[in-house]
């Protein structure tokens, strides 16, 4: 039976926004205004209705990734609208947060370490529809997105659970393949989801789970915290909005959800239930394996009147800058406090956003560089390769990291490999995980003579305004410009 809700009073009445205090723009605060932003500058396009679920969808908007925001009217025939690619550019997140593209990490980083708690409301437009028979085929546009993948899954829901001690959220990410008309496949990876889930079935219990699709960006952003157990990243988002997150409770459970939500699957992790799941196409540019995963069975679906759903196309840019910059301004912080001169850090797009770690420091004395590598294989086990660098060195620029490789590194002394630990179990080329791990130095020597790592420049060559220096802009026969 589906029910139609009143919708909430806005939860921009809760409590004005904060300002920056100067003239730059706020936060987004929804989807909806991010689209509306999108659109208003040209990246975001409406493909024609009734684009296919299999495969099609997705090879439209890969191919628009980081270009533009891709959005489907009626795909596959359904009434729900498709939107994808949100977030594939670095410098659309930094206009998302209201900041310049360099504050992005600090701004990430002051969210993290000052959370925000969320705001209850009795209501929410998540509510205004509600479906307690559930058919998730039926009422939900679910797209297969690579050649091999399983089958069609939710890419891009927000997964909420609760540690079954404290009553202490936690929101991440899961990939979620449709296995029957209310029941999903769910890989949970060793984390802190994982952990409640384990918490709750060896009491022989199920474990409460709401999985949120369509979502603002920020709040997308604040799933991929590494954060302690029991902080809740719904409060990061808070903090990323400069105002508390505006949250309602499930209709059968105890969960929290963002009131704004597009669409909310309620349900329950099954204990002792295990199912196949897989393959899927995950951020290294492989399938994830097929095995026996988690299963969640939903009670509810609820959703908007004028629902929006949100995918991601796996190993897609949107899917890899997710992960990176949360993961990047984690790795910072951890680095910065037993090292103040790392001044920067960036997971590669050609290590998957996850594997390999440029760091950017200020030299103080020999050896410093090989701790740093060591202290960022502890920031996070994702990481596998890191590579160490001057000041002098742009992390972000890969020709720039290569060259300092190629002239400040040598194998015999500045190479770290620690054997048999724990990596990326999406990884192929580890055994279950385990692999491992190599660091590079590539910085120069403190004691090198002046000249010897001098780089080189010609004088002018950052100002010269060379267009106002042409003789001429269109085509012009080079005997003829000599004579003159």
């Amino acid at each position: 039976m589906t029910q139609i809700r009143t919708p909430l009073q806005p939860a921009d009445d809760l409590e004005p926004a904060r300002t920056h205090g100067d003239n730059r723009p706020l936060p987004v605060r929804s989807l909806r205004d991010w689209l509306d932003h999108l659109a208003a500058r040209d990246r975001l396009v409406v493909v024609k209705p009734g684009i296919g679920l299999r495969f099609d969808l997705a090879a439209i908007a890969k191919r628009l990734d980081g270009l533009r925001a891709t959005l489907f009217p009626r795909p596959g025939g359904h009434s729900i609208p498709i939107v994808s690619g949100l977030i594939s550019d670095r410098g659309w997140m930094a206009e998302a947060m209201g900041v310049e593209p360099a504050e992005v990490l600090a701004r990430f980083q002051e969210a993290a370490s000052d959370p925000i708690p969320w705001r209850e409301t009795a209501s929410a437009p998540a509510h205004e529809v509600v479906h307690r028979h559930v058919d998730l085929e039926r009422l939900l546009p679910l797209p297969t997105h690579n050649e091999h993948d399983g089958g069609a899954y939710v890419t891009a829901g927000l997964m909420i659970t609760r540690n079954p001690r404290t009553g202490k959220q936690n929101v991440s990410i899961h990939r979620c393949q449709l296995h029957g008309p209310n029941r999903l496949g769910v890989l949970l990876l060793p984390r802190h989801a994982h952990m409640f889930f384990e918490m709750a079935e060896q009491a022989g219990r199920p474990l409460e789970a709401a999985i949120v699709v369509g979502i603002d960006p920020l709040t997308l952003l604040a799933s991929q915290a590494i954060a302690p157990i029991d902080v809740d990243e719904l409060e990061i988002a808070g903090a990323l909005h400069r105002r508390p997150l505006s949250v309602v409770k499930c209709l059968t459970s105890d969960l929290r959800v963002p009131a704004e939500a597009e669409i909310v699957i309620e349900g329950r992790l099954l204990p002792g239930v295990r199912e196949p799941e897989g393959p899927f196409g995950e951020f290294p540019q492989y399938y994830g394996e097929r095995a026996e995963r988690h299963v969640m069975e939903i009670d509810a679906v609820t959703h908007r009147k004028d629902a929006i759903f949100h995918t991601i196309v796996g190993g897609g840019l949107e899917h890899l800058l997710l992960g990176a910059i949360p993961r990047e301004a984690t790795l910072l912080a951890h680095l910065q406090r037993s090292f103040p001169n790392v001044r920067d850090v960036h997971l590669s797009r050609g290590g998957a956003c996850r594997y390999h770690l440029h760091v950017q420091i200020r030299k103080r004395q020999e050896g410093e560089a090989k701790n740093i590598m060591l202290g960022a294989f502890a920031g996070h086990y994702d990481v596998k390769h890191v590579i160490v660098v001057d000041e002098d060195v742009d992390i972000h620029n890969p020709a720039e990291v290569e060259w300092a490789v190629a002239t400040r590194f040598q194998a015999d002394r500045d190479l770290v490999v620690v054997p048999e630990s724990q990596g990326s179990k999406l990884d192929p080329s580890t055994r279950d995980g385990v692999g491992a791990k190599m660091g590079l130095d590539a910085t120069k020597p403190l004691a090198a003579a002046e000249m010897t790592f001098k780089r080189i420049r010609v004088p002018g060559e950052e100002t010269v305004d060379v267009p106002a220096l042409l003789a001429s802009t269109g085509r012009m026969d080079w005997r003829e410009a000599v004579k003159r």
